[in-house]
Parts: C-alpha cells; sequence; structure tokens
C-alpha cells in the first residue's frame, strides 16, 4: 500500500522564511538578493556616470553636492534555489517500523517530512526547489523549478521512499561519490539542503569531507541535517541484557551485551559527531543535531528562527 504525505503536516510553520544568506542566482523577483545588478530593488553604491549612457539614474542630489554625476546602482532581489538532498539508504530506515508516522518516525521519514516542509516554505515564497536522491550511487538529481507540476512530482517521488520493505534491502551509503556528483550537476549557486545520518563506510569518511568543501567551493551555501536517534544511536539506551544487532546496511549480525560496551561506543559515537561539526566550521557550513526523537516540526522550526536571527 503507498504511503501519502499528510499535507496538514506540512503547513505548520506560519510566518516562517528560509532566506538565503548569501547572494543566489535566481530568475524571479523574491526574497533574496541576487549578484547581478539591475535598477530595480534596493539601493547598492554609486558609480561614475559615462559620457552617452542614459541620464535617468543619474543622483542629482549628488551632483548638487559635488559636482560631478554619479549613477544610482540597485541590487535585484531574486529567488532562492534550493538544492534538497536525501540520503536513502538502508540505515536510514532505522529504528524499522512496520508502519512508521509523523509522530513514530524513522530517519528516512523524518527527513522526508522535513524535506516536504521545506519545499511548501519554497513554494510560498515563489523560490525554486530540486530533489537529488543517493544511497550507494545518486539516484535522482532534479533541475530546480518552481511551478506547482514540479511541486507534486517532488512530493511523489518522497512518497515512494517511505516503503518499509525497503528497509530490507542492503543498500550502503556512498556519500562522497554522490555529494561530488551534485556539487557539479548544480550548476547555479544555491542553497543546498542535505538528510542523512553520515553513515558512510569507516574506510571512506575522510573522502566525505572533501565532497561537502567541493559544495562549497562551487560557492553552493549548505545546510546538513545530521539526522540520528539520539537515544538509541547516540546513547545505546538499551536494557542490561544480550542483544542481536544487524547491520541494515550490509545484514552483518554482532551478539553482545550493549552494557559491555557503552562507555566506549558513546565516545566513538561523540567523538565521530565532534570532526563532523568541526569540519562544518571549517567550510562555513550550517550543522543541524537532528534528533527524530524531537519530531521534525521543532527541529526545523528551532533552526529557521535561529537562521532568522542569525540572517
Amino acid at each position: 500500500m503507498p504511503y501519502h504525505i499528510d499535507h496538514q503536516q506540512l503547513s505548520r510553520f506560519g510566518s516562517l522564511e528560509l532566506l538565503a544568506r548569501q547572494v543566489v542566482e535566481g530568475f524571479i523577483t523574491g526574497l533574496h538578493k541576487s549578484p547581478f545588478h539591475g535598477f530595480s530593488v534596493e539601493f547598492a553604491e554609486h558609480r561614475l556616470y559615462n559620457s552617452g549612457e542614459s541620464t535617468r539614474f543619474i543622483d542629482w542630489k549628488l551632483f548638487a553636492r559635488s559636482d560631478k554625476m554619479f549613477v544610482k546602482r540597485f541590487e535585484e532581489e531574486t529567488n532562492l534555489r534550493c538544492q534538497i538532498v536525501i540520503d536513502h539508504s538502508s540505515s536510514m530506515y532505522f529504528p524499522f517500523r512496520e508502519k512508521p508516522g509523523p509522530d513514530s518516525p524513522d530517519k528516512l521519514l523524518f527527513s522526508v517530512y522535513a524535506a516536504a516542509s521545506i519545499m511548501e516554505l519554497m513554494q510560498r515564497q515563489r523560490d525554486a526547489v530540486g530533489l537529488s536522491l543517493f544511497a550507494d550511487k545518486l539516484d535522482l538529481h532534479t533541475n530546480v523549478k518552481s511551478n506547482k507540476v514540479h511541486h507534486r512530482y517532488l512530493l511523489h517521488m518522497l512518497e515512494q521512499l517511505i516503503d518499509p520493505a525497503k528497509a530490507l534491502e542492503p543498500r550502503k551509503t556512498a556519500a562522497a561519490e554522490s555529494l561530488h556528483q551534485i556539487a557539479e550537476l548544480t550548476h547555479k549557486r544555491s542553497l543546498v539542503v542535505i538528510f542523512s545520518d553520515m553513515m558512510d563506510d569507516k574506510s571512506r569518511a575522510e573522502a566525505m569531507f572533501p565532497a561537502l568543501q567541493h559544495l562549497r567551493y562551487n560557492k553552493h551555501e549548505v545546510v546538513l541535517f545530521h539526522v540520528a536517534d539520539h537515544r538509541l544511536e547516540d546513547e545505546l539506551d538499551l536494557a542490561n541484557r544480550p542483544y542481536r544487532f544487524v547491520d541494515m546496511e550490509t545484514k552483518e549480525i554482532l551478539k553482545l551485551n550493549p552494557v559491555e560496551i557503552k562507555a566506549a561506543y558513546q565516545n566513538a559515537v561523540a567523538s565521530r559527531k565532534a570532526a563532523l561539526k568541526l569540519r562544518c566550521g571549517q567550510y562555513n557550513i550550517d550543522y543541524v543535531d537532528a534528533d527524530i526523537n524531537k519530531g521534525y516540526h521543532q527541529v526545523l522550526t528551532e533552526y529557521l528562527i535561529k537562521r532568522s536571527r542569525l540572517y
């Protein structure tokens, strides 16, 4: 039975907006600053008048004070281009539930609702949005568009991800390769919003950082929602008894009592997360610690409020 996103859940953000922190390249008038100058919205600077050009934008008041002719330049406001990137590898279906819902999500459903909510904000702001999906390879990459038909198509693609049967498929994570591809395919400056548990293979963990840097090098603004179940994945909060752990990506099985390794495990997880936060800080990437137990609405609302205050 296909899963359908509850659209009432997507309109709970009131007057909150998602604005660009840096200049963006768009194609319609909207809310965000463009790097291209025109004569449209907000004053930017003066420049010397060149003989032969129109006198329409000469600042005559400045001419009266300086006896020199200067032309006013303005900054055009433009729409935001937002590329939403979702990791749909097998580990994102943790914790496995036969009937996941907004109030009891796995990591992927959390990401889907957060992404769909951002799409709803984009549509309200007349902004353009695209979608990229990856696991062991890049499975989908759409161009950004702002029309309603495209918006419905993206929601449909998100709904296709919510299939508990897919949790049984051993799909590994290859974040580095996919992010490099997305950086190359996203040609204009954009806001790139990533939802991932960042559980790439340990041998390739370091390769993830150059991939994130690649996005920043191409002048994209990057927001990383590091999605996790803090209680189970970070704290290993389980009863004192033997468990059978199954790797959702490789299907390897490990039998042990979690209490015996809890301290070492928590230190390893904390160290890995600290390294990721540090690199994000170095690359000027917004890092959002997204605990699915808090719910997508609270995590996204807190981030949007924080962002509105900072930018």
